[in-house]
């Protein structure tokens, strides 16, 4: 039976205030959300949908989604669904994009064409094809977080599971510089895991994260000595340093089973707890900065997936041929290891 819980790490309050502001349809009590469960499982299975949801989704859409993942493994979740009619994403419009282009014959549902991803905004296709003409020769690695377009102009794309190997394989292939959009956080992580690779990053960050301090790194280790802090490589270079662990969302997923830990802080998007306490109940997981909120994450709910499978609307497409050169981009990505 699915609960109505806040949004991990915050207090009911302040999960329904973030709801206010967002503009957001409320669920007034767990009857409310064990209907539009039920209903929204109902319609899924008679559309034949697949309902992907990202880490940082609110818990009642994690709860009703067929699959909750990191970007990578939503990438290639969507990549492998061949008994789906329909694929309903629960995240920004640049992951939707990912999946229609990788399933040009299915509707790819974003049930809020709204979300979208700042950091995914500071990339354009011009910017790219400046630094193709700085560096003739490199190759161009696009973080998945840019738009179609970008990864168009791309000549492979990476998640953050991935953006090291994907470095690394260009290396092996002969590739000196390699280009890197288009954030500069996580590409100053590749380069101190890849530095024989000269790594020119473009200019983007992740506002949520960013809001991550060193001050919130050594506050959380007075306030939980024993535990392991772990950041995202978004993150600013200093709180990197500053931690145990530097890991995707995915690669948090699998921590607390690879650890004799059983606390752990947690500097990413407030949402990803929700999935850590599901899957771990017996571990404790702490926000590392309670206010590491992605608005555009929250803005998908359960009233507005009932809505998406009912009118199977609003669909995100991809122009046929900025999707057959992107799609060259992104599975080159789904074969890095």
């Amino acid at each position: 039976m699915a609960e109505q819980r806040p949004v991990a790490g915050l207090t009911s309050g302040s999960t329904e205030t973030l709801r206010e502001s967002l503009s957001q349809p409320r669920l007034d009590d767990d009857l409310d959300v064990l209907t539009m469960t039920e209903e929204v499982r109902a319609f899924a299975h008679d559309r034949g949908a697949i309902i992907l949801a990202h880490n940082y989704q609110l818990p009642e859409v994690q709860d009703v989604a067929d699959f909750v993942g990191d970007s990578l493994e939503l990438a290639r979740k969507a990549a492998s669904v061949p008994d789906a009619s329909v694929i309903v994403f629960c995240g920004v419009h640049f992951m939707a994009e990912t999946a229609a282009i990788l399933n040009p014959e299915k509707p790819v549902v974003l049930p809020d064409i709204e979300a979208g991803c700042p950091l995914a905004d500071m990339v354009t296709p011009h910017d790219v094809e400046d630094l193709k003409r700085q560096y003739p020769g490199a190759p161009v690695v696009s973080y998945v977080n840019t738009s179609a377009d970008v990864k168009a102009v791309s000549d492979i794309c990476c998640t953050s599971s991935n953006a090291v190997s994907v470095v690394r394989s260009l290396a092996a292939s002969g590739a000196d510089t390699v280009i890197f959009v288009p954030d500069k956080h996580l590409a100053a992580f590749v380069a101190r895991q890849v530095p024989d690779v000269h790594i020119v990053p473009g200019n983007g960050f992740c506002p949520t994260h960013a809001r991550f301090t060193l001050e919130d790194v050594e506050r959380a280790r007075k306030e939980h000595p024993e535990a392991i802090v772990v950041c995202h490589p978004e993150c600013v270079e200093d709180v990197q340093l500053a931690c145990d662990y530097v890991l995707s969302t995915g690669g948090m997923a699998r921590l607390p089973s690879e650890v004799t830990a059983s606390e752990f802080v947690v500097g990413t998007e407030v949402g990803m707890l929700y999935r850590l306490r599901t899957m771990y109940p017996e571990c404790a997981f702490y926000p590392l900065n309670e206010r590491a909120i992605c608005p555009n994450m929250k803005k998908i709910t359960l009233p507005r997936v009932l809505h998406a499978l009912t009118t199977l609307e609003p669909i995100v497409t991809v122009p046929e041929e900025t999707a057959r050169l992107a799609r060259s981009a992104i599975e080159r990505m789904l074969v890095v290891r």
